[in-house]
């Protein structure tokens, strides 16, 4: 059994290259691209049941591949915190985005959720799962802000689809709370039950959270502007997208790629999707490319990059003072 183990432990230790090359180059540049298709599939149906049934068909199809593979039926308690990620990940974090991309072009939406690894900082200090944050991060928080203050400013949007400014501020606070809630959902899943089966967790997850968005769709009111005839074939070919691709193949490619590559490597898609999804809405969708929005993204994935490669320097330290540590020990029995 021990060699069984080991064997294991090997081969995901040392996985072909190509495969996280390509695992990579997925995360990167779907997630990046979901915010463009977002934006396009909600142009002809409302926001909350384009999210609800995305995630709904998604995860219902992921938990029945991987029932039908063997997997075991996710306990209650699996259930409870799926339904609580759920609501933190899919409801709050990601129906926020898709309410805020009716008033917010989606590539400063990219840059405004790219602001969760600052948020995850701050959240993991304050509930002591993290250290106090160095003066390098504090300056990296602070410019994080700063860029959050440029791209906040309706003026350096001339092209945002409404005009009106009451809605533009609730797209920017819609934004930056889903992407604290996103961090904090993130730092609950660190002690939540999770099914044996990394495909059921993400399955059930989606799941939840479908349902929660498709709750939040009818209590507002959505079902009387659901009409399937008038949904565009472009909004429907994003839905699809968003589905299949989006969904099912970029959050299975992120989920093996947590067991087989370092944080530090893994957390380079924070600042790599907001550049992805600004070029994207620039060159398909028309949207501005001012001075400001470079400005602003600039600042903001700079700080984002310090916050990783920083946090996980201070990660990596403490852990070779906790190995050095052991062995010191071992050394006095």
């Amino acid at each position: 059994m021990k060699n069984t183990k080991s064997a294991s432990s090997l081969e995901i230790a040392n996985p072909n290259p190509l495969l996280i090359v390509t695992a990579l180059l997925a995360v990167y540049i779907i997630w990046g691209s979901t915010y463009l298709g977002i934006r396009l599939a909600i142009a002809s149906m409302p926001p909350f049941f384009m999210a609800g049934t995305r995630y709904l068909v998604a995860g219902g199809a992921m938990f029945l591949f991987a029932l039908c593979r063997g997997a075991k039926m996710p306990s209650l308690t699996e259930w409870r915190d799926a339904l609580i990620l759920g609501a933190c990940l899919l409801l709050v974090g990601n129906g926020g985005v898709t309410f805020a991309e009716q008033y917010v072009p989606s590539g400063t939406a990219a840059l405004l959720v790219a602001t969760v690894p600052v948020f995850l900082t701050i959240f993991a200090w304050l509930a002591k799962l993290g250290p106090r944050p160095s003066g390098t991060i504090c300056t990296a928080l602070l410019l994080g802000l700063l860029g959050v203050s440029i791209l906040a400013r309706p003026v350096a949007q001339s092209a945002t689809p409404s005009s009106n400014q009451f809605h533009w501020y609730m797209g920017i606070i819609a934004l930056l709370a889903a992407a604290a809630v996103w961090a904090a959902g993130s730092l609950y899943s660190r002690k939540a039950a999770h099914p044996s089966s990394p495909i059921v967790g993400v399955g059930i997850q989606m799941i939840c959270g479908g349902a929660l968005l498709l709750l939040v769709s009818a209590s507002t009111g959505e079902g009387s502007r659901v009409d399937l005839a008038r949904v565009t074939g472009e909004s429907l070919l994003a839905w699809v997208y968003l589905v299949v691709v989006g969904a099912i193949i970029a959050f299975t490619a992120y989920v093996w790629l947590t067991r087989v590559i370092s944080p530090a490597l893994l957390g380079t898609y924070a600042f790599v999707n907001p550049m992805v999804a600004v070029l994207l809405g620039w060159a398909i969708a028309g949207e501005t490319l001012d001075s400001r929005t470079i400005s602003g993204a600039s600042v903001i994935v700079v700080a984002v990059v310090i916050i990783v490669l920083f946090t996980n320097r201070s990660k990596r330290t403490a852990a070779s003072g906790a190995a050095g540590r052991v062995m010191a020990g071992a050394g006095n029995q």
